[in-house]
């Protein structure tokens, strides 16, 4: 009798990838190319993106996926970041774009921390193990920086000072853990639109300078929550809160909790509070909780690592 032979599961690769807060975030005015310099201060926490990377069958072109908190509101063609970088760097190394892509999220969506940019990046390392391309880390960011400010940061993870458009970044020393906790709405705040609000507000913002933050620096050097929380800057907070006033009484609700520091993350409309330890920040989340001022509400440690393989199935030689 001839055994069964099941057949061999076909190769993939498991990448994930982190959400950020961005420490500090200095905002210029907008020049000619559309865009607006950045300095600012990124670091990646403890929630993940995940991107499952499956080989297709010849002529297939992309296909994806998502589960996860919010899904459902995820687009699921070529507007999507993951779909995006797949196309992208299968262009840039000639290969064919046969892959079937699934996200699996663990980032809040379209709330500053980063979750779009995060499923870039762990497709870009996902694709290039799966197809062998063999593309260095240095290339994978360039073309990360096609897709997004944040995909490079995405790729780095850890903490890093970033300038130009954010995708220009130095690694930055810290020591210890971090203790956030991020209030999520459901519903998200248009990047574009806080950017507007902010031309609105500031109609003559200086060129952004990283010297600004070098007691936010030291801080993070020294490991020192309380002073980091002190010194914590986001330019675009007043541009969020005239779009989505609410957001006062979030920021209001975690300094009442004895929050460390607390900060519109990003664009929003998240709000990232730092706590002294892990029991603090389960705190923290509980009166936000309790308040009713956030629709979901998530812990996690910082520094956290960029973007890295997971698992992966080879394919037959």
């Amino acid at each position: 009798m001839t055994p069964y032979l099941a057949a061999a599961p076909p190769p993939a690769v498991r990448v994930r990838a982190p959400g950020k807060v961005n420490l500090s975030l200095r905002v210029g005015a907008l020049q000619d190319d559309g865009y607006h310099p950045l300095a600012t201060i990124f670091q990646a926490v403890a929630l993940y993106e995940e991107v499952t990377a499956t080989q297709a069958p010849q002529g297939a072109g992309i296909s994806l996926t998502v589960s996860g908190p919010q899904s459902d509101v995820v687009p699921l063609d070529e507007t999507n970041l993951a779909w995006r970088a797949a196309d992208l760097l299968a262009r840039h190394t000639g290969v064919a774009a046969d892959v079937a892509l699934h996200v699996t999220k663990g980032v809040p969506v379209a709330g500053g921390m980063a979750g779009g940019s995060a499923d870039a990046a762990a497709a870009l390392v996902a694709c290039d193990a799966l197809w062998e391309t063999g593309v260095p880390r240095s290339e994978l960011a360039l073309i990360a920086a096609e897709l997004g400010s944040d995909v490079p940061f995405s790729l780095l993870g850890h903490t890093a000072v970033g300038t130009g458009r954010g995708q220009i970044l130095t690694p930055a020393m810290t020591r210890g853990e971090f203790h956030w906790v991020f209030a999520a709405q459901a519903e998200g705040l248009s990047t574009p639109r806080v950017f507007a609000a902010y031309d609105g507000l500031v109609t003559d913002a200086p060129m952004p300078d990283p010297a600004s933050d070098a007691a936010l620096m030291s801080a993070l050097r020294a490991g020192d929550p309380v002073a980091l929380g002190r010194t914590l800057h986001n330019d675009l907070q007043e541009a969020a809160l005239s779009l989505r006033p609410s957001l006062r009484e979030v920021l209001g609700v975690a300094n009442e909790a004895g929050a460390l520091g607390a900060i519109v993350s990003g664009s929003g409309p998240t709000v990232a509070a730092l706590a002294r330890s892990r029991q603090h920040a389960l705190a923290v989340a509980a009166t936000w909780t309790a308040r009713g001022v956030a629709d979901s509400v998530w812990c996690a440690t910082a520094p956290a690592q960029g973007a890295r393989v997971l698992t992966a199935v080879a394919p037959a030689k």
